[in-house]
C-alpha cells in the first residue's frame, strides 16, 4: 500500500503496509520511516531537557525501561501511583513541548488506521536496552482516543493481548519504523514487549546505538 499522507518536511513516497490485528487495531509497517531523522533528533533534544529515568511502581519496584515525556502532559509513576502530570516531578518545570513532527505522525497514523481524528497531548518516550521488557498492561488516558505507538531502533516482539490480563497473546515482530495503532473497541487491550534482543534494526541509524526507542502517543484528558 502506498502512503498517501506526506509529512510536511519530507515529500519522499515511502511504501508501507497496514496489517489488521483487531477490529480497530493495526500495525503500519514502515509508516514512520520518512520521519526517522527528525524523530530521533527531537528525542535527543527532549531528553536534554527531561532526561531518561527509571521510574518505580507504586509498590516500589524499579521499572526496567527508562522513560521521558513531551507534550502538555507526561506519564509518571511513583509511590503515589500512576498518573499524568503537567510538570516533570524531577525539575518542577513543564515537560518539553511536543514537536510538530510528532503530532503530525500520530495524527496521520490514526487516519491511516481509519480511526477518528487524533490530536495527542502526551507522548511517553521509552528507551529499551538489550534484555529489557515491558509486562502486560493497559494504557491510561482518555479511552475515547486511540494509542499510536512508534518503534525505532532494535527489533522487538510486541505482545498483543485481550481485554483481560489472562487472555492469550499474539507475538507481533516490530521493526524500526513500524507503528501500532489501537482504539475504539480495542483501546483497552492488554499489551507488552518481550525482552529486547541484540541485533541489527531493519534500517540502521547512527543515533540509535544499540537501543530501542518507543514513542507512545496518547490523549491524557
Amino acid at each position: 500500500m502506498q502512503d498517501l499522507f506526506s509529512p510536511a518536511a519530507n515529500d519522499d513516497q515511502t511504501h508501507w503496509e497496514r496489517i489488521a490485528i483487531g477490529r480497530q487495531a493495526c500495525v503500519l509497517r514502515g509508516f514512520a520511516l520518512r520521519w526517522e531523522d527528525d524523530l530521533l533528533r527531537q528525542v535527543q533534544a527532549i531528553v536534554q531537557q527531561a532526561p531518561f529515568r527509571h521510574l518505580r511502581t507504586p509498590g516500589g519496584r524499579p521499572m526496567q525501561v527508562a522513560m521521558s515525556n513531551c507534550g502538555a502532559f507526561g506519564w509518571y509513576s511513583d509511590q503515589h501511583g500512576y498518573r499524568y502530570s503537567a510538570t516533570d516531578p524531577l525539575s518542577g518545570q513543564p515537560w518539553p513541548a511536543m514537536p510538530p513532527a510528532f503530532a503530525a505522525l500520530a495524527a496521520q497514523a490514526a487516519q491511516a488506521a481509519e480511526l477518528p481524528p487524533f490530536a495527542p497531548n502526551a507522548c511517553l518516550i521509552n528507551r529499551y536496552s538489550v534484555g529489557t521488557r515491558l509486562t502486560l498492561h493497559q494504557d491510561e488516558g482518555d479511552a475515547r482516543h486511540p494509542i499510536v505507538s512508534v518503534s525505532l531502533g532494535l527489533p522487538a516482539i510486541f505482545l498483543w493481548g485481550g481485554d483481560a490480563r489472562a487472555d492469550a497473546t499474539q507475538k507481533l515482530p516490530l521493526q524500526h519504523g513500524d507503528v501500532v495503532v489501537w482504539g475504539g473497541v480495542d483501546r483497552m487491550r492488554y499489551h507488552g514487549v518481550m525482552p529486547v534482543k541484540d541485533g541489527v534494526s531493519a534500517v540502521a541509524h547512527p543515533l540509535l546505538d544499540g537501543q530501542r526507542i518507543n514513542l507512545t502517543f496518547r490523549r491524557a484528558s
